[in-house]
């Protein structure tokens, strides 16, 4: 790994310096580590270093079984947990043939939405930290506790769900708990008015944001960004409704994309703007399957006890907060366990931009740049 740093940093003169940012570095937001050649405060170039927090979680998925494996991909992306349970039940439901009961596809539906919300929350949190601003960190956190609240309420855990099981969910939502999930939408979309004249539109971070990191689309689509990092580039492509899975064909909503809001389409701010956007078509999602949520199980009646899956391969892939993330799964048909997991997700591709974007940029543009970014060490390196 140093040898092929040294090589794309390549030779440094007099006038130029080698530093490194990370891996501690508080805003390159998990182990994550930059080599960074810069001429003064311009830099050369900064090559992402990845593989600090490697734990083979697809080797792990080899050697546990199915439904062991679900609490493991809580870990693939701890700050959108939901997602990354469902991907892998949509995966291995594929190859059962395994239908999931309507209320479960509703209740997943739902869980996933306040995820995205809590997701996003964080983000542009950080977000703003990372520029300078530190009280609206402050705000997305109080409003990111009372999706914890429900969250927990409605599997018993705020972080590392395991709530999502092959063949639907683990439990059914409590007495009265929809209603209080409306009330917070409710509450939370004026919430939004209010972070937007806090922080969205102020002068500083306008001007800090405006501009930097302009990803053309057809750069995005050329190193293979998802989610919002894509669609801040004016692409306009979501799975939800693109290729709908789950209870998503029952819901119309909106795709924010980039415009050049104050800047340039798809600048830091463009995706930063998405992100937010994001937010309140999650709750107008909410507020439809919160009315149309149908009775019945919350799991597939016919899950076998032991899941033996016939000799085959399966691909799932969901929208998550980070964009689209995608299980591989090969079965044997002979065993319990898979036979290969592979786990395709939207932080480890948004790494690669990173080193063409960085050429000729600020140092202290860099930091804006990986926020927007929204990557999380779990996602690149699994």
């Amino acid at each position: 790994m140093e040898e092929l740093v040294i090589q794309k940093i390549g030779p440094v003169s007099d006038e130029e310096m080698v530093l490194n940012m990370g891996p501690q570095h508080p805003s390159t937001h998990g182990v994550i580590r930059f080599v960074v050649k810069a001429d003064g405060e311009i830099m050369k170039v900064a090559v992402p270093v990845v593989g600090y927090l490697h734990r083979a979680i697809e080797k792990i998925g080899e050697i546990v079984t199915y439904p062991q494996f679900m609490p493991y991909t809580d870990r693939a992306d701890y700050l959108a947990a939901m997602f990354a349970n469902e991907g892998w039940a949509l995966a291995v439901e594929k190859l059962l043939g395994l239908e999931v009961p309507p209320r479960a596809q509703y209740l997943r539906a739902i869980s996933c939405e306040l995820n995205r919300i809590a997701s996003h929350l964080i983000s542009v949190g950080t977000m703003g930290q990372d520029i300078g601003a530190l009280t609206p960190f402050v705000h997305a956190l109080r409003e990111r506790e009372k999706i914890n609240d429900l969250i927990e309420e409605l599997c018993g855990a705020r972080l590392t769900y395991n709530y999502h099981r092959i063949g639907g969910v683990a439990f059914d939502a409590p007495e009265g708990w929809i209603d209080e999930a409306r009330r917070f939408v409710d509450r939370f979309e004026k919430v939004l008015d209010e972070y937007d004249r806090l922080l969205t539109w102020n002068e500083i971070y306008v001007k800090r944001l405006a501009g930097i990191g302009i990803i053309p689309a057809e750069m995005a689509v050329d190193y293979g960004l998802v989610g919002p990092n894509l669609r801040g580039s004016g692409v306009d492509w979501d799975l939800r409704r693109d290729a709908p899975y789950g209870a998503y064909r029952d819901f119309r909503f909106d795709v924010p994309l980039g415009k050049g809001w104050v800047g340039k389409k798809g600048d830091c701010f463009d995706r930063y703007y998405v992100r937010m956007l994001e937010m309140r078509e999650s709750c107008k999602i909410l507020r439809q399957a919160f009315e149309k949520i149908p009775a019945g199980d919350f799991l597939a009646p016919k899950v076998p006890k032991r899941i033996k899956p016939p000799a085959g391969e399966a691909w799932s892939r969901i929208e998550s907060a980070r964009g689209e993330m995608g299980y591989y799964v090969v079965a044997d048909g002979a065993t319990e366990k898979a036979w290969r997991v592979r786990i395709r997700t939207g932080s480890f591709t948004a790494m690669g931009i990173v080193e063409p974007l960085s050429r000729g940029m600020m140092i202290a543009d860099l930091v804006a740049l990986i926020a927007s970014l929204d990557v999380v060490a779990p996602e690149i390196d699994r």
